[in-house]
């Protein structure tokens, strides 16, 4: 019920926006809703219900033959709404938000750091839906906490860019990049053969271009345990003990790549991991998952861990690149993202994050 309640109200603000920003005119007919719901991959009624609240609002109409079109004559003050005005009235919110969170006991490191995990938890959601939205930077790849610092200060890493995160592990990430789906990819994938992480891959999936990878930070990945690690997990074998019930994270995604290579070295059977198939898309949802007492371990980053005040075994540090084609430095935001990457202020404020190492961090291999 949550997802479909966000995606519901993700069609009606888009919709909304178009008609009060002025991409949709008055009497402009909408697409129908059988159409909607081949673009939004939904059904039937969570269209006709965001259609329903627009409506309401005035933004729409409905008329017998010629289905649903923007109203002829929009209220005013929806339109004043546009702007200035309703950015202020989101920190309006945000401030109610804040006070309420602080008073409940909570300070402001605390309300930051879970405003983080939501927006990771919102992120994840909508990667799962194919839209069309225009961004200026588009990201798809593996699940990252750095990423998600980057996206909340690219205004002032890249003044006037903004950076769409797409979190559908590392795999899909490259596979949007070679698609034209996304600008830059994210991932960490290990080769077991070659004992190297991304490369080969890079090579597999875009032969004959000249491909950048651009190291954002060297991560330490182990399990997440309860606090205190009560059931005493402390090495790979420990997944397949019986008693024990485990979160795993979905295929294509760097974790799961390591961890199935891993598992394929040390002989252990997946069908003997309890709760192998429970899968989660993010790091942040696999520390939940352990927080929330649905499983005893997962596989995840120390950051994760440590937003959730969970205990970490560490078992590999891995590298986290940004791939991107080599014909894109042509183009001002990665040239100064790159810049970013490579000077001291990057590895200070990245090196802040929980288990990251940053001395390659803005190092690039051509493939």
């Amino acid at each position: 019920m949550e997802d479909e309640h966000y995606l519901y109200r993700r069609i009606a603000n888009q919709i909304r926006n178009e008609i009060l920003e002025g991409r949709l005119k008055p009497g402009d007919r909408l697409p129908s809703i059988r159409q909607q719901t081949g673009t939004w991959k939904c059904t039937q009624g969570t269209i006709q219900r965001a259609y329903q609240e627009l409506a309401a609002l005035g933004l729409l109409v409905s008329q017998a033959g010629k289905g649903t079109c923007v109203a002829g004559r929009i209220d005013p003050q929806l339109m004043q709404a546009q702007g200035p005005l309703r950015r202020a009235s989101l920190v309006q919110k945000a401030d109610a938000f804040l006070l309420e969170a602080i008073t409940a006991g909570f300070n402001l490191h605390e309300v930051s750091q879970a405003m983080d995990l939501a927006m990771d938890r919102w992120r994840s959601l909508e990667s799962e839906v194919e839209a069309p939205v225009e961004r200026f930077l588009r990201f798809s790849g593996s699940h990252d906490s750095a990423v998600s610092w980057l996206a909340g200060n690219m205004g002032e890493i890249c003044p006037g860019a903004e950076l769409q995160i797409t979190f559908c592990g590392s795999l899909g990430g490259l596979m949007a990049l070679a698609e034209g789906r996304a600008d830059l990819a994210g991932c960490h994938l290990w080769d077991p053969e070659t004992r190297v992480y991304n490369l080969p891959f890079i090579r597999k999936l875009f032969p004959g271009r000249k491909m950048a990878a651009v190291r954002l930070a060297d991560r330490r990945l182990g399990w997440i345990t309860q606090a205190g690690n009560p059931l005493t997990i402390t090495q790979l074998e420990d997944i397949a003990r019986p008693e024990l019930r485990y979160v795993n994270r979905q295929p294509g995604s760097g974790t799961r790549v390591w961890l199935d290579a891993s598992l394929e070295h040390q002989g252990v059977d997946p069908q003997n991991i309890k709760g192998y198939g429970d899968e989660k898309h993010t790091h942040t949802e696999v520390a939940r998952a352990v927080a929330e007492g649905r499983a005893d371990f997962g596989l995840g980053l120390e950051a994760a861990a440590a937003a959730f005040q969970l205990a970490f075994v560490f078992l590999v540090e891995e590298s986290y690149d940004l791939v991107f084609p080599a014909a894109s430095l042509d183009h001002q935001p990665f040239k100064t993202l790159l810049d970013w990457l490579a000077g001291d202020d990057a590895r200070r404020r990245l090196g802040t994050l929980t288990g990251y190492d940053t001395h390659h961090t803005g190092s690039i291999q051509w493939v």
